[in-house]
């Protein structure tokens, strides 16, 4: 599997839970009992179902290294296998963090003006 795994966040929400030193989740992810993350091939599909129009989000770039036993890997979505974490996800695991949007079409459009992830 991939060593790195990528999750938006509401930046309120991944700023609120810094000084703790791990996010515990969005809603949803706390509905389910993980973590929902993706791979960069499943990011612009997330990112169009779940996060079209939105704004003030963080694309988190992880270090799946750092989870251990912690993230699963489970089908989904067109049964591909999806990065699921079991903890909070701890912040010296985010090896980096870039602000964007999602427009209504659900196309990211990130802060720095680059184009694409990382």
């Amino acid at each position: 599997m991939s060593e790195v795994a990528y999750k938006l966040v509401d930046r309120a929400e991944w700023e609120a839970a810094r000084p703790s030193g791990a996010y515990g989740g969005s809603a949803v992810d706390l509905a389910d009992g993980y973590i929902h993350m993706s791979t960069s091939a499943q990011l612009a599909e997330t990112a169009r179902r779940h996060y079209a129009g939105r704004s003030d989000l963080v694309l988190v770039t992880v270090d799946c290294t750092w989870l251990s036993e912690t993230l699963k890997w489970e089908a989904s979505r067109g049964g591909d296998l999806f990065p699921h974490l079991y903890a909070p996800l701890p912040f010296a695991a985010a090896v980096a963090e870039r602000g964007l949007s999602v427009d209504a079409e659900g196309t990211l459009k990130f802060e720095d003006g680059a184009a694409g992830w990382p």
